[in-house]
């Protein structure tokens, strides 16, 4: 423009030339000390140009925001006395390229202009205009622009003071040390949005950013504060480019649906690409999907959110802590055509605001209405005062009380400025006084600054709701004052859907799962049910319950295996039981007949002593059914180890020496007529007693090795399902320790076998040696039947009722034979045919042995003769010769 000037020679004055086109775009207001003010009054224009569409709340309200603080500055008595404050204002047009070349004008009172080379049209040296010497700039706005600024403004050390820029880059004191902002920094708003995340139980977010320092740097600072707490993972971070082609925002929309459960979008961004990414996912028609949260940028502005508010329905904001300046809203809505000259925009700003065209040379061409001039704002057009209004106005003051201070300090007592203020303020030391400053806002909250320039971070929780009426508007759920304070309760979502929505990558593994992570992604991770007898030790690990305990029901911890054991009313007790007491009332009448007809001929040849031995034998067969099923304590346990074998052992030595004595008698029959040695009954019951005695030393020697006492046997019914198993409370016999327990008593039943094979030939006719025969063949079958029952069933679950019936029912079965075969035909001719029951006269053991030779003839004889008269006798003679 200068050189257009001077070639073409337009004007006489270059100076005159340059001073219009200098203020054709800004506001100047003189003034004994001039504040710079950089405001987006218009947003970023398209296609190359650098400035847009005028922004009225952004930019006209915030900027009218000032120039009304400079006002009431300049009117009060007690700050500034008698020193004016002027102001110079710039549009940045939402651009950090734009606004550095704007913000030059800053500084050019602090440039030395060389004009030497430079010549007027008639040969004269230019005349320039001396610039305005700006002491201090409030502004920037946008992150981005403030950071430019701010590293012009520091090199000619002017002290700077944000309303808006929250970047935590420009905490850095180092690099923008003559920057301040009373806003706090991003850091404390990434921590509110992170609180925010945590209270609504996200665990998966994706981050989107403007290009540019505000929104990267928001976006880092949310990522870093992520990793250092954990429990949140970034799905994706994008990042919106400054100049976006065509279909970029519906790109950025599609790769937001790749992780399609990460709904929550924590967004830092500008309100242009906030309204342009919500347009985006409308037509993309994913309306009610995600989960908005946005940065102070969107706060509580209408803006962003016209035409759109069902696809921003629910959207979490995030706001500095302000109130509304109700002196600011009587000010803006007496503003007017006339009123109102020096804001160069506010002809632009009318137009836009009440839809009409001002002359012919009207901004909106395209508008059918003419502006009258008597519009009236608030009244004929909607009006709702810009967020930051309260923070436009608090950076002026701040910037008020520390040059009051500052002329307290030098020019002390001095009406209006003093030479050393006027002459020159250094900004260092202006900014020192900054830094100090602590008073009451325009809307009552404190004005602080930290050493690094920032204010305290105070925030306001807002949510944008559609009520019942289908109106849409932004309602306040909490606060943040270093610590979140939410109110859930207060929250909506989708109209009509109460519940909470969910952004994560997995859901919450049921009590009883471990989390098997996705590797690379903390957040995602796979449900895996704790098996068996494993429970949920963490969050992370299944661990195995103690061999005594099982999984609770949710599989969280182990609880005690319930203990069970042989209870009476089982079905597998009763048996046993009933067969038990039938077969000791048998040998209950038996022993009593016996001991009634005690000298019969019948009771004295079947061996009376012998027979009583028998049959306490078979009464403790009978009687070990109930030791078995008891519960098992110390004491039981000991009757067990003495009982379990010494029924048997008793019966199995008697009948042993029985036949064993029968033996004898006819071997040595075959020899001799001299009857063998040890026949009577006092020496079969010193046979019979000191087999026993060998059953009951060997107990006692198991009494002194291991001691009797119960155990808790888990493994016996560890069944696959945990539900299921049961710890068995039993005497700690083992399997072989029983084996060897009736072990003896098997041997004296084998061997009683042998020698029942061996009288077989003897008549039918002589004593009991074929019952005693048939008795041990039956018996012999039961037991054989027994062992592979008892030890096939050693791995069921079913182990011990099966083992403790057979065990027992094969007791009582042995009981039963013997009592069947060799006492009941005697208690059936005592008791129902006495007339057999006569004695004989008396034999020789000769005459016996004789007899018993002639069995052929004895049998024959047998027939002509009353039946079992001949037995009767025979027995009877050999009982008389024993004796």
């Amino acid at each position: 423009t200068l050189s257009l000037c001077l070639s073409n020679r337009l004007y006489r004055r270059c100076d005159l030339w340059i001073t219009l086109l200098q203020y054709a775009h800004s506001i100047r207001l003189d003034g004994d000390i001039i504040l710079g003010g950089l405001f987006p009054v218009h947003s970023r224009g398209d296609r190359g140009t650098p400035c847009g569409e005028l922004k009225k709340e952004k930019g006209i309200h915030r900027l009218e925001a000032m120039m009304f603080a400079i006002d009431l500055i300049n009117k009060d008595p007690e700050l500034l006395p008698n020193i004016t404050l002027g102001a110079r204002i710039l549009d940045t047009c939402s651009r950090d390229t734009y606004a550095l070349e704007q913000s030059l004008t800053f500084v050019q009172a602090l440039i030395e202009r060389d004009g030497s080379d430079v010549r007027c049209a008639n040969g004269d040296p230019p005349i320039f205009t001396k610039p305005d010497k700006i002491v201090g700039v409030i502004g920037a706005a946008a992150s981005s622009v403030s950071i430019m600024v701010a590293n012009i403004l520091r090199l000619f050390k002017i002290p700077q003071i944000s309303y808006a820029s929250t970047a935590p880059e420009l905490s850095d004191n180092t690099r923008y040390d003559f920057f301040s902002r009373v806003v706090p920094p991003d850091s404390y708003q990434a921590q509110a949005m992170m609180d925010i995340v945590t209270a609504m139980e996200w665990n998966y977010v994706s981050t989107l950013a403007s290009e540019g320092n505000y929104g990267e740097s928001g976006v880092e600072a949310f990522i870093q504060i992520s990793r250092e707490t954990g429990g949140v993972c970034i799905a994706q971070s994008l990042k919106i480019p400054r100049e976006p082609k065509p279909g970029e925002f519906d790109k950025i929309i599609r790769r937001l649906l790749e992780t399609s459960n990460a709904r929550a979008i924590i967004m830092f961004a500008n309100e242009d690409d906030i309204r342009r990414v919500l347009d985006a996912a409308k037509r993309n028609n994913q309306t009610g999907h995600f989960l908005w949260v946005g940065s102070d940028s969107w706060g509580s502005k209408i803006s962003p959110v016209i035409g759109q508010e069902r696809v921003a329905e629910g959207a979490i904001t995030i706001l500095p802590k302000r109130a509304s300046v109700d002196a600011f809203d009587r000010y803006f809505r007496s503003r007017s055509l006339s009123n109102n000259r020096r804001n160069v925009w506010f002809a632009e700003f009318w137009e836009e605001n009440f839809n009409c065209k001002l002359g012919m040379h009207g901004k909106r061409p395209g508008s059918l209405k003419k502006c009258t001039g008597l519009e009236k704002v608030g009244r004929d057009s909607s009006y709702e005062q810009e967020g930051k209004v309260q923070f436009v106005m608090d950076a002026v003051y701040a910037m008020a009380h520390a040059l009051h201070r500052m002329h307290r300090e030098l020019c002390y007592g001095y009406p209006g400025l003093c030479p050393r203020m006027a002459n020159n303020i250094d900004g260092k030391e202006l900014l020192s006084h900054i830094r100090a400053v602590n008073f009451n806002g325009s809307a009552g909250t404190p004005v602080v600054f930290n050493e690094n320039g920032d204010a305290p971070g105070r925030y306001d929780i807002f949510q944008y709701q559609i009520n019942n009426r289908s109106t849409a508007e932004y309602r306040v759920i909490g606060s943040w004052t270093n610590k979140l304070h939410l109110k859930v309760e207060a929250m909506r979502w989708r109209t009509g859907d109460p519940s909470l929505p969910a952004s994560v990558c997995s859901i919450p593994c049921r009590a009883g799962e471990r989390k098997k992570v996705v590797k690379g992604s903390p957040c995602c991770w796979h449900c895996e049910r704790c098996e068996g007898y494993h429970y949920q030790a963490s969050e992370f690990t299944c661990e195995l319950c103690p061999y005594e305990m099982r999984p609770d029901a949710n599989r969280t911890g182990c609880v005690p295996i319930p203990i069970i054991k042989l209870e009476w009313h089982s079905p597998w007790a009763i048996v046993p039981v009933f067969i038990s007491m039938l077969g000791i009332i048998a040998t209950s009448f038996v022993i009593v007949t016996f001991v009634r007809y005690n000298d019969t001929p019948i009771v004295r040849a079947s061996g009376r002593e012998m027979s009583y031995v028998l049959l306490t034998g078979i009464f403790l067969c009978y009687a070990i059914t109930f030791l078995m099923i008891a519960t098992p304590d110390v004491g039981v346990c000991s009757f067990r180890r003495i009982f379990l074998g010494l029924g048997m052992c008793f019966s199995y030595a008697a009948l042993l020496t029985k036949t064993n004595r029968i033996h004898r008698i006819f071997e040595q029959g075959k020899k001799s007529v001299t009857a063998p040695r040890f026949i009577s009954p006092a020496s079969q019951l010193v046979i019979t007693f000191s087999l026993i005695s060998v059953q009951l030393l060997g107990v006692f020697v198991w009494f002194a090795v291991d001691p009797p006492h119960t155990v808790v046997d888990y493994g016996e019914q560890r069944t696959q399902d945990p539900m299921a198993a049961r710890g068995v409370l039993k005497c700690d016999i083992s399997d072989l320790s029983l084996i060897c327990s009736l072990g003896y008593s098997i041997l004296l039943m084998v061997t009683c076998t042998v020698y029942a094979i061996k009288t077989r030939g003897v008549p039918e006719t002589f004593n009991e040696a074929k019952p005693i025969g048939f008795t041990m063949y039956t018996t012999c079958i039961i037991w054989l039947a027994f062992i592979p029952i008892f030890f096939g069933t050693s791995q069921s679950a079913e182990r011990m009722y099966i083992q403790t019936t057979t065990l027992t029912i094969s007791l009582s079965l042995s009981a039963s034979v013997s009592l069947g075969m060799l006492y009941m035909p005697k208690v059936y001719i005592i008791l129902f045919h006495p007339e057999q029951n006569v004695p004989k006269r008396k034999r020789s053991f000769k005459a016996i042995v004789t007899a018993a030779t002639m069995s052929g003839k004895l049998t024959q004889k047998g027939g002509d003769r009353p039946n079992g008269e001949v037995k009767t006798e025979l027995c009877e003679s050999m009982e008389t010769n024993s004796e």
